[in-house]
């Protein structure tokens, strides 16, 4: 890894973002109780909750992944943005956000308790705790290490690691969601200036848009591509991208726990608009200088070094400091969001449920302790990655595998009252086994069909399969209540009632209007760039 040499103003530049960010973080701290500490007292405005759940997406290997990604196969990579957000958070704003708000709940396992049993509950807390360890915190803090090395190769690789772990957490456990959601709003501003400045550098080195647009081969720059794309085939528009984004918008902790804590539930919706509609912004400055990057540098071997190269090489003494630190914002925020994901899911799912009586001011104790050692295991975990990074790999695949079953059993629970907790169960176990057998035979055997099958192909299948599996066990096993599921499962009367509510409401503040807008804006975006 090539040594990086920064100048003195883009060290200050650098250091002056972090002590800002701490003091900004506990400024806006709450930890009176349990709701102030992990939901911000549910007091949170639409544009605080839309910066937040930005800053939340745009991760520092995001950063590096979008433009290498546009940098090898093109502005595919941006249908993610579309399919998997834009079209996804319009559903769950319709079906999904009204009953998650209503019900008061902490966690999205939680809400599956309420809707299925408790075994619902305890698989999804599972997942997403070993995730948030292993996966989410321990990859970003890795990825986030390797960057600043190459700013300072002669510190221990492991000195970096618990440095920016101990930034995140130092405002994270102490302040709790309001002081990550107050930060991230720091860090998204960061962001945007930072990454501004290197697209228009990068293109206006390469020699402005019409010379990088007319550089480009055939195709790499069109959202719409072949059945037998490597990176993001057309069917998979339809068939797959919604689904993996309905489980990112709609039932990630991480994401929604950032709606739970809107002061009402319009502004809910229209925070999770802001940040649908901030993808955009996520297009032209984050994704195409990875087209600019191919024009300045062509023929790299990894298209990930495509984002520091620009970084450390084009850009002038100041600005490479500022780009820097909007990197570190986009790890801080990632790493905080799952950090804070994580120790509200062990409190509320793990500790309230084998201490029910614990006080508010002792599940914030709690959470603190989570929180702790779920960052110290991922920094001690995050530097084995670069021995076993095939299998964090493997692992990830395998995930995405796991994510269909969790959304057959959010979907039917939420539209089908016959849907029963051992009908959810059974869909989630087998949805498990598919997942390492699929995972295993993707990589060892490949003894099935599907072994070579793009892998957004896949995610279709599981999540048929599972549904099938829930619906028939369902329909064996004895039916839940209707006073159970009454307050779980969506009624077209919903829709009759809400219309009530919202009719007295402006144009700009009727969240189904400023939808259609939305959709109208990203089908003339994707009619252009098609």
């Amino acid at each position: 890894m090539p040594q990086v040499n920064l100048k003195s103003i883009d060290l200050i530049v650098m250091a002056l973002y972090v002590v800002v960010l701490i003091a900004w973080g506990l400024y806006h701290s709450k930890r009176q109780n349990a709701e102030d500490y992990f939901l911000g007292g549910r007091g949170m405005a639409w544009w605080l909750v839309g910066l937040s759940m930005f800053s939340t997406v745009v991760s520092s290997s995001s950063l590096v992944g979008w433009s290498g990604d546009c940098y090898s196969t093109g502005i595919s990579v941006f249908n993610y943005g579309i399919s998997a957000a834009i079209i996804p958070i319009i559903f769950v704003l319709i079906f999904f956000l009204p009953f998650y708000l209503r019900s008061k709940i902490y966690t999205l396992p939680e809400f599956l308790e309420g809707r299925f049993d408790v075994r619902s509950r305890y698989y999804l807390c599972t997942i997403a705790l070993i995730s948030y360890t292993f996966i989410d915190s321990a990859v970003t803090l890795y990825a986030g290490s390797l960057m600043i090395h190459m700013i300072f190769p002669e510190v221990d690789l492991r000195l970096l690691i618990w440095g920016l772990a101990i930034v995140a957490a130092s405002y994270t456990l102490v302040g709790g969601l309001s002081a990550v959601m107050f930060a991230d709003v720091l860090q998204a501003a960061i962001l945007f200036i930072g990454s501004i400045v290197l697209t228009y550098i990068s293109f206006d080195k390469a020699g402005g848009w019409s010379a990088v647009m007319h550089a480009m081969p055939a195709g790499h720059t069109s959202l719409i591509r072949p059945i037998n794309d490597p990176s993001v085939p057309w069917p998979a528009l339809i068939i797959t991208l919604p689904l993996l984004g309905f489980y990112y918008w709609g039932t990630s902790q991480a994401m929604v726990q950032r709606t739970l804590s809107a002061k009402n539930i319009n502004h809910g919706r229209w925070g999770n608009l802001f940040a649908a509609a901030l993808n955009f912004v996520i297009f032209f400055v984050m994704v195409i200088p990875g087209l600019s990057g191919r024009v300045l540098f062509p023929n790299l071997d990894k298209p990930d070094q495509i984002y520091p190269k620009m970084v450390f090489e084009i850009l002038p003494p100041g600005l490479t400091g500022l780009v820097v630190t909007g990197f570190l914002a986009a790890l801080t925020a990632a790493l905080a969001s799952t950090l804070n994901s994580g120790a509200t899911i062990f409190t509320m799912d793990i500790a309230r449920k084998m201490k029910p009586n614990l006080t508010s001011k002792q599940q914030v104790v709690v959470g603190n302790i989570a929180g702790l050692v779920i960052i110290c295991i991922a920094a001690l975990w995050a530097p084995q990655i670069q021995k076993f990074d095939s299998v964090v790999k493997y692992f990830q695949e395998l995930l995405s595998f796991i994510v269909p079953p969790v959304v057959a059993v959010f979907v039917l629970g939420l539209f089908w009252k016959r849907a029963s907790g051992t009908g959810a169960f059974a869909g989630l176990m087998s949805g498990l086994g598919m997942a390492v057998l699929l995972a295993l035979d993707r990589k060892i055997f490949h003894a099935t069909p599907i072994w070579n099958m793009h892998f957004l192909y896949v995610a279709p299948v599981i999540f048929i399969v599972s549904s099938v599996i829930i619906v028939l066990v369902s329909l064996k096993t004895t039916p839940p209540s209707e006073t159970k599921v009454a307050n779980y499962v969506w009624k077209r009367s919903a829709f009759a009632e809400e219309s009530a509510e919202i009719a007295a409401l402006p144009w700009y503040q009727n969240y189904r209007i400023l939808s259609v807008l939305l959709l109208i804006v990203t089908g003339i975006f994707v009619y252009i760039w098609r």
